[in-house]
């Protein structure tokens, strides 16, 4: 039995989530950085407000396409950091935590300037990590189906027609970035890129799925081949979470980052059964 990895994957199934707006878990994974991104068990605290999910699987889960070692590092480096960073900008205006964060990042104007571009940054590098980890899931659905499939095929003709705009334009984005599929304000799909660590929540957009291009999410494995590595992304997403997140966004419901909670809650939960 490998006792590294059994220990791992207890840890990462431990979730504490108290309030919607909240994202964590009493612990979640291995490293110090990710412990000092949760905050106390049992709850949130006034000083961390937000925590970092536990992954609701393994690390190595998502192999050959996404390889153990990047997904290690950017969940318990990368997102971890989003989180502290966040936490810190909130610790100077405690009140903002309760208006929840896509609330804030939805309308930037409402967060005093002195914290608003790191909210924008390190809120909006939570939010989108938070998103994306749900979206994948080892032996998901591998075809869209349902509306989605429907409005997908009404949008752009095929399916592959779709994916193959989707890896464009995650491919000529210049830098850092996301490409997104979304329904926009005209309650349309449309296929769109965010800099850095911007959302399309800021345009009025709601996601549907999304793929992250900074180079930390490939390149110990694909290197320069960012293509390759969108392409290859199609095989750990899960369509049955992005017909759930195209619904919420029709109906304009709970937040994707309530239902991205849950699910991460469900899952977790299902891990220790």
């Amino acid at each position: 039995m490998d006792t590294q990895k059994s220990r791992r994957e207890f840890l990462l199934m431990l979730a504490s989530l108290p309030a919607a707006f909240v994202v964590g878990a009493q612990a979640a994974g291995p490293s110090s950085s990710t412990q000092r991104a949760t905050a106390a068990p049992g709850g949130a605290t006034g000083s961390q407000p937000f925590r970092l999910p536990p992954l609701p699987y393994s690390y190595d889960a998502l192999e050959p396409f996404i390889d153990a070692k990047t997904m290690e590092l950017h969940h318990t480096k990368h997102h971890a950091a989003y989180v502290d960073n966040l936490n810190k900008a909130l610790s100077q205006h405690p009140e903002l935590a309760a208006r929840g964060l896509e609330s804030l990042l939805g309308d930037l104007t409402q967060v005093p300037e002195d914290i608003r571009q790191t909210v924008r940054n390190h809120g909006g590098g939570h939010w989108n990590h938070t998103f994306f980890w749900s979206l994948m899931t080892p032996g998901g659905a591998k075809v869209p189906a349902g509306k989605l499939a429907q409005a997908l095929k009404s949008e752009f003709g095929e399916i592959d027609t779709f994916k193959k705009q989707f890896e464009q334009a995650g491919t000529k984005h210049f830098g850092s970035g996301w490409v997104w599929l979304v329904v926009s304000r005209e309650k349309k799909l449309a296929i769109m890129t965010t800099p850095n660590q911007d959302t399309p929540l800021a345009a009025g957009a709601k996601p549907v799925l999304g793929n992250d291009v900074w180079e930390h999410a490939y390149y110990l494995k694909y290197q320069n081949r960012r293509g390759e590595y969108l392409a290859a992304w199609w095989n750990v997403l899960n369509w049955d979470i992005a017909e759930k997140n195209f619904l919420a966004a029709l109906n304009e419901g709970s937040s994707r980052l309530d239902c991205t909670v849950k699910r991460h809650r469900t899952l977790a939960a299902s891990r220790r059964s």
